[in-house]
């Protein structure tokens, strides 16, 4: 559907301070953004990335589990 606007939304675990989780998480949202450009042809201009953090775990910290859950990339309509 070429007139999809998505946000990419990085996420990481808790573990490390709050200002690098929110820089991890936004390259790693900027890097699935670049990846899906590359590899299926979606235009740039129609993918925004952000990075949140840990401010939103699926999982919990607590475990190493929880925590690899928590190391994703979400695709979120605009």
């Amino acid at each position: 559907e070429p007139g999809v606007k998505l946000h990419v939304v990085g996420h990481t675990d808790s573990v490390g301070g709050f200002d690098s989780n929110m820089a991890l998480s936004k390259r790693r949202a900027d890097a699935v953004a670049a990846a899906l450009s590359k590899s299926y042809g979606i235009a740039p201009a129609r993918m925004v990335g952000n990075g949140v953090a840990s401010l939103a775990p699926v999982a919990s910290n607590s475990s190493e589990e929880g925590r690899a859950k928590n190391r994703r990339v979400d695709l979120v309509l605009q």
